[in-house]
């Protein structure tokens, strides 16, 4: 089925949907996949069906991340008041057939993939959270010790919630990790804490903040990869994707769209 947005006499519901897209996030790279991109193209037909495509930097992308993202997306626009029908299709991958198909007959992960699915995506999502918690952990406490060079590592242990600035973005992605974890949101709680809500000694908080920092320069490093891959992949992608204010980007494009190098050889 394709549905022609031009012709749809509900184009005003696009944005609709792209909100209800805008709480999709890839779970590795810890972002919005309408900041990253991946929304290929949204139509909206009259009777209230949706049908969204989805796009990934390659055609190998974990076959779990990609059905998880495509799940989580057909799930936000199937919750929206008016849709009467939601279609997503993920496009270009080796799995495509597969996971539309499961997607079309809301099989679940473990009912798309049979016996070539260890286990149902929980545990994966979980992991995840964890990651998306450490590195906003870490942003953080970074931004501590800039705005305050006497700032000891070791004094890191005893910060609390309240200690962060207000109104900050960190602290806003911080507390929303926190929430999904369900680790404690007051003003007196610790920053740096384990997955449990448990703080450190003042001797191993050294070693837990490299460690923090560690996991958020893999996001960082990942998600600067996979961006500038759909770029490669889809030329003009770029328009689609939103600045990203964790973990700036090189002035000089890393990765050149092979139609760039034809044109103007370097």
């Amino acid at each position: 089925m394709t549905i022609a947005p031009e012709r749809s006499r509900t184009a005003g519901r696009e944005p609709d949907v792209r909100r209800a897209l805008d709480g999709v996030a890839d779970p590795e790279l810890d972002e919005p996949i309408t900041d990253l991109g991946f929304v290929r193209s949204v139509a909206v037909a009259d009777d209230g069906t949706v049908e969204v495509h989805l796009r990934l930097p390659t055609s190998f992308c974990s076959p779990s991340f990609a059905y998880l993202m495509a799940g989580d997306a057909k799930d936000a626009v199937s919750a929206l008041p008016w849709v009467t029908r939601a279609v997503v299709q993920l496009d270009d991958h080796h799995d495509s057939e597969l996971i539309n198909r499961g997607l079309a007959a809301d099989a679940g992960y473990l009912g798309t993939f049979g016996n070539e699915a260890e286990s149902d995506l929980d545990g994966l999502r979980e992991t995840f959270r964890r990651k998306a918690h450490t590195a906003a952990m870490e942003r953080s406490l970074t931004g501590l010790l800039r705005a305050d060079p006497d700032l000891a590592e070791t004094a890191l242990g005893t910060m609390t919630l309240a200690d962060l600035p207000a109104g900050d973005r960190f602290t806003a992605a911080l507390l929303q990790r926190r929430a999904a974890l369900g680790l404690p949101e007051d003003p007196s709680a610790l920053v740096l804490v384990d997955e449990h809500g448990q703080g450190y000694p003042p001797h191993e908080v050294p070693l837990r903040l490299r460690r923090a920092r560690s996991t958020r320069i893999s996001i960082d490093g990942n998600a600067h990869f996979c961006r500038g891959l759909l770029r490669t992949r889809y030329p003009g992608s770029e328009s689609d994707q939103a600045a990203r204010p964790e973990g700036a980007e090189a002035t000089e494009p890393t990765f050149i769209p092979l139609s760039d190098l034809q044109e103007h050889p370097r």
